[in-house]
């Protein structure tokens, strides 16, 4: 049997910590900042977590389930 192959796309986008949370930059924060408030800007600067069905895809993609 063959090994998975990681998903450079994905792996690229996401994090996994050494916990196991999956983490990824918020959207909405790339252009056109001058129409959105300064503390939206502020929070999109934080990691976020992913979780549920999503979290189980990505890890499996990224060869750590």
């Amino acid at each position: 049997m063959n090994k998975q192959k990681t998903r450079k796309s994905v792996s690229k986008r996401f994090k996994i910590t050494k916990t196991g949370k999956v983490l990824h930059r918020a959207s909405y924060s790339r252009h056109l900042k001058a129409n959105k408030s300064k503390s939206n800007l502020r929070g999109k600067k934080i990691m976020r977590k992913l979780k549920g069905k999503y979290k189980k895809k990505i890890k499996k993609m990224i060869g750590k389930l």
